[in-house]
This record gives structure tokens, sequence and C-alpha cells, in this order.
């Protein structure tokens, strides 16, 4: 009997020596499983890779595409192993069927922003981003990914759970309100082209005045020209109007539009004086020569006895004269577009002086060269309109009053 109980005990712990050599067995496969893909297969497929000419496969290699292999591998072996232990066998592999899926997701993940990379590279991607549909893809993905994860913990179907979620679309609704509003917006800048990254946009609610540098599900990045950076809801562009500067750089004209502010006691008609110093201006010669033509038949329509009065005859002002040299000036600069208006007009009058606009293109688009070619205008225009007699209007500033002050103690009482 005794021999019995000691057969049996031996055949037991027999039992027990070939599980835990299994075990061992099933632990080597999984670290080698791990370190043959890890250090073996992968840094083969990468050289492979590297000898391509194509860059796609090198932003795989970046986002780490391939490495999440290696931690797939191990957990194939373990599902597949622990058949050998039946009374873990459907718990275990309903764990470790989670890590898979959980695993394949982050895959996904990394392989969409590995796709959304690729898209970067093509010219297209300034005019069609698509990184919002790559998010709203990502969102399915983690949605679809989470409830397999959590129906394989809890051993019940994922459609069912799936099903359930239906019942609460209410409440998703009001959970991804501005994914949704955001979403719809992305559709709708995209489809109607108004907005690429690189665009200099303008919107005063938030402040942002620069160039677009991301459009995402959620939000817009606009780094403004003192490099700051403000985040708009993408939204927000579909609700609030916003101004894009665009077809400015398309066209090739960027428009200059700013005022001299001219002292309007100084207007006045032009003296035989004065023309006579106007017409050694080489600029002004073809002005001066139609306008005298224009004057002369018009004048001799008018009777003697009143054209003695200068006020009844039609007369040159210096600030017309001024007018058409500031005209004919700006026509002659290179960096201005002859296809666009070219103009210099008399706005409404102010208590500030008499408006006279330079309203033009420059084909200079950049920031700087366009301040350069404005101030350039300007500077040589004040300089000059000493010159017509006219004067530019100021507020008095401590200096006049000083020379007021001087003048009234220079000048006896009486």
């Amino acid at each position: 009997m005794r021999d019995g109980e000691e057969w049996v005990k031996v055949l037991a712990n027999f039992s027990a020596w070939v599980d835990l050599e299994y075990l061992l067995i099933l632990m080597g496969a999984v670290v080698a499983s791990f370190l043959l893909v890890r250090y073996a297969l992968i840094p083969l497929l990468y050289r492979a890779m590297e000898r391509t000419r194509t860059e796609w496969d090198d932003i795989l290699i970046q986002r780490g595409v391939f490495r999440r292999l290696s931690y797939l591998a191990p957990a194939i072996v373990v599902y597949f192993g622990v058949g050998n232990y039946p009374e873990i066998t459907e718990i275990a592999r309903q764990l470790i069927l989670a890590y898979i899926v959980l695993e394949v997701v982050i895959i996904q993940d990394r392989l969409l922003t590995a796709g959304l990379d690729i898209y970067g590279h093509f010219p297209v991607a300034k005019k069609r981003p698509i990184k919002a549909y790559v998010q709203l893809v990502k969102l399915i993905v983690y949605i679809l990914g989470g409830t397999t994860v959590i129906a394989l913990l809890l051993g019940k179907s994922p459609w069912g759970l799936l099903g359930g979620l239906g019942a609460m679309m209410a409440v998703l609704i009001l959970v991804f309100r501005n994914t949704i509003l955001s979403l719809i917006a992305s559709i709708q800048l995209v489809a109607n082209d108004l907005l690429h990254i690189g665009d200099w946009i303008e919107l005063p609610e938030y402040r942002a005045a620069g160039e677009v540098i991301d459009i995402a599900l959620h939000t817009v990045k606009v780094r403004n020209w003192d490099k700051t950076i403000v985040t708009v809801p993408t939204y927000k562009l579909m609700e609030e109007s916003f101004k894009n500067w665009r077809g400015m750089r398309e066209t090739g004209g960027r428009r200059i539009k700013r005022s001299l502010l001219i002292d309007q006691t100084s207007v006045r008609f032009c003296d035989e004086k004065m023309l006579q110093k106007f017409s050694d201006i080489d600029r002004l010669k073809p002005y001066l020569e139609a306008k005298e033509q224009e004057l002369e038949q018009a004048n001799a329509a008018l009777d003697p006895e009143l054209g003695k009065v200068q006020v009844n005859r039609r007369v040159l002002t210096n600030l017309g004269t001024f007018r058409a040299y500031a005209l004919a000036y700006i026509n002659e600069i290179s960096k201005l577009s002859n296809d666009f208006t070219v103009m210099v007009r008399q706005l409404q009058p102010t208590p500030d002086g008499l408006p006279l606009e330079i309203y033009a293109f420059s084909t200079e688009t950049d920031l700087e060269s366009y301040e350069s070619v404005q101030a350039d205008i300007f500077d040589h225009l004040l300089a000059v309109i000493p010159y017509f007699g006219l004067r530019v209007f100021q507020h008095p500033t401590g200096e006049n009053m000083k020379a007021l002050k001087g003048w009234l103690e220079s000048e006896p009482v009486t």
C-alpha cells in the first residue's frame, strides 16, 4: 500500500516538473520571439528601407510603426502557449487578446500619423490639409478599440456594447459637441478652399494676425507677427468672419493705401512764377503742356472783362499740380504693379487737414520689402511738398509753442 502511495507522489511530482519545464520553455519562447523580432527582423527591415529612394518608409521608421511589432510577437506566442493550461486558458486568452487589440490600436495610431507626415510632403497638403480627418479616424479607432477591449475583458460581444452606445447618443452629442462642430467646420474650410497652411489671416476677436501653422480637428494655430501663437477653435472660423490675405500673395500685389494730410490754408492758385518753377520738373512737363492747351482753349471763350478776375478763369492750383506730380512719380516706380489701380486722390476734408491718398499696389508682398517700398514713396513726397508751396498738417508741438512764445516776447507792446 505504501508503495502505491509513493508511486502516486512520484507521478504528481513528475507532472509538476513537466508543467514547470513547459512554463520555462514557454517563457523562453516569449523572450526569444521578442529578441528575434526586435533585434533581428526589424533592423534587417530598417536596413532594407534605408536603401530605397522613397521618403515614406523613412517616416514609418521615425514614427516607430515597426517597433510595436516586437510587442505583438510575444503576445501571440503566449496566446497559443497557454492552451496547455485548460484551467486558465479562457481567461488568459481574453487578457492576451485585449492586449493584442490595444497594440493594434497603437500601431494604427502611429500608422495614421506617419501617413499624415507623408501627405505633408506633397504641395497639395497646404491647400488640402487632412489633419482634422486623420484625428477623427484616430478617435473612431480608439473608440472601437476601447469597446473591443472592454468586451473581451467582460466576455461579451463588442457589437452588443456598440449597440448600447446608440442609447447614449444624446449624451455623446453633448460631450463631443465641439468635435462635431469642428469636423463640420473643417469640411467646409477644405471644401470651399477657405484656409491653407501658410495663409495670412486676421481674426480681431482672438487678436490673431499672422500665418496659419497648423489646422487640426479642434484648433487652428496662428503664429502672429510678434511670434506669439494664438489657438482658435476650428468651428469659430465658420461662426465668425476672418480675413484671409492669400489673394494678395496669389495675385502678386499688396495694396498701398495711405494719406498725406495737407494743410488746406496752403492751397492756392499757381501764378506765373510758380508755373515757371514747375516747368523745370521733368516729370511735370507732359502734364503742364497738356493743361496749358486745355486751359487756353477754355479761357479763350471767356469774356475779356471777366477774364481779368482770376477766379473767373480756369487756373492750375499748387495742390492739383502736386497731385499730378505724385501720380507721375509713383508710375515710375518699378516695384509698383501696373496691372492694378494706381491713383492719387483727395478724400473728405477733416479738421486735421485734407487727406491726399496714395492708392497703388506693390509687387513686393513680404512685409519688410513692402514697408520699404511704401516708406520710400512717402519719404520723397514729404520732402517735395514744400517745393509746391504746400504744408503738411500737424498738430502744434512743444517747439511750436516755444517759437510762438519767442515771437510774442519779441513783439513790442503797444
